[in-house]
């Protein structure tokens, strides 16, 4: 076929290349499917009406961060959990508090995470948030020692399955997005974050320094 005026038939390829993928796709990677300039809007129009068509079937489109995917509907991960019996990976309680510090404060010094949790933040707790690819330094705060300032990635959101950070649940439902049989809540870490930010402003001087 020399030219996509077949609309259908393009969006029966759209469908066969996300149904295939096994990481999310954006926009412009389904462009380069055609040879053919399809703009990305016709795209997106195809996205959003292959996304009705699955609607109420066990298996959705959704968009993510970094692009569109398929996925099972969460309601029916605890039958497909029998199919692969393996355990979540389990993270200790400081990763997780370290975790939602950085999603819902961000960007922040490993000493922003510090004074908020009252306790040092270990060298292995960062690299393990790095490690599964879940944060990333984007920048470095203007102070003395110039701290690595971090940020969480589009594979964190990706892979808690939200679109962008305004999709973030409160932060007591966290760990049972990352670890569904979580039942210990975060302790109200935005609230520690906002009082250790108020001292800090009356007392800049006592801010910790930090280094990646």
């Amino acid at each position: 076929m020399s030219t996509f005026t077949d609309l259908k038939y393009l969006k029966t390829v759209l469908e066969t290349a996300l149904l295939t993928s096994s990481e999310p796709l954006s926009v412009p990677m389904l462009k380069r499917l055609f040879t053919e300039d399809i703009k990305a809007a016709l795209i997106n129009e195809m996205l959003d009406e292959i996304q009705a068509e699955w609607r109420g079937r066990g298996v959705e489109l959704v968009k993510l961060a970094s692009g569109w995917r398929f996925r099972a509907r969460a309601e029916f991960n605890p039958y497909l959990a029998r199919l692969n019996p393996e355990k979540p990976p389990r993270y200790s309680r400081a990763v997780m508090e370290t975790l939602a510090i950085i999603a819902y404060k961000q960007p922040v010094t490993r000493g922003d995470i510090e004074a908020i949790r009252g306790v040092s933040v270990s060298s292995s707790v960062m690299q393990s948030l790095n490690d599964r690819g879940w944060i990333e330094v984007i920048g470095h705060k203007d102070v003395p020692g110039r701290p690595g300032l971090y940020a969480t990635t589009r594979k964190f959101l990706d892979d808690l399955g939200l679109n962008s950070l305004r999709d973030l649940p409160p932060l007591a439902e966290l760990g049972t997005l990352i670890v569904p049989e979580a039942v210990d809540p975060l302790p109200d870490l935005v609230e520690q974050a906002e009082e250790a930010a108020r001292e800090q402003a009356v007392d800049p001087d006592t801010e910790q320094e930090s280094y990646v």
